[in-house]
């Protein structure tokens, strides 16, 4: 089989952001893996506008250039690791919006969260797995929670602590062990 291809997503563009240090740790940690490629995809490189298909994405008639080229990079993975902060017990905009543009290209492919703030996250991937399964997104139950009060040196510098590491090593054997199992029902 060959090799498994993970978007690691950063879901916030806000300026200032702490996730960008959070994605990069995901991918560096995952530099070490031998069943799976990890790439970073920034939605900042990214600047899709609101919603602006005139059809559902679950049609698949995407109009706009865009479009197509956003769901051309969704397709290219067999799984996802989003990055996100929590704003007002949810996510930012940004990351709903980016999924919503696409649909099939998200279809059958796994999906793992770590989040961050003040309460870790958590309520951000609450509303993550909710959307995760409307997509057909086989999401794992391993997660990354990071507090702003404790892995964050003054609420800015990126300090994760030493027990983030088994967890993150748990998360990718799940993403990549149902990644592998979804790339089987898509093939």
């Amino acid at each position: 089989m060959s090799t498994l291809k993970i978007a690691v997503i950063l879901g916030s563009t806000r300026p200032g952001r702490r996730g960008k240090p959070v994605a990069d740790w995901i991918v560096d940690r995952a530099g070490a893996r031998t069943g799976a490629e990890y790439e970073l995809v920034d939605l900042a490189d990214w600047p899709l506008p609101f919603m602006d298909e005139p059809l559902p994405p679950s049609m698949g008639q995407y109009q706009g250039e865009h479009t197509r080229a956003w769901a051309a990079k969704v397709a290219e993975f067999d799984g996802y690791v989003f990055v996100t902060p929590e704003y007002n017990h949810s996510v930012p905009g940004v990351l709903k919006n980016a999924l919503d543009f696409a649909y099939a290209e998200w279809n059958n492919k796994a999906a793992a969260f770590a989040a961050y703030g003040a309460a870790g996250g958590v309520r951000a991937v609450e509303h993550l797995r909710a959307v995760a399964s409307e997509l057909q997104l086989a999401h794992v139950r391993q997660q990354l929670s990071f507090s702003l009060f404790t892995d964050f040196e003054n609420y800015t510098l990126f300090k994760p602590g030493a027990h983030h590491d088994a967890a993150v090593t748990e998360l990718f054997d799940e993403v990549e062990a149902w990644a592998r199992a979804m790339k089987t029902l898509r093939d």
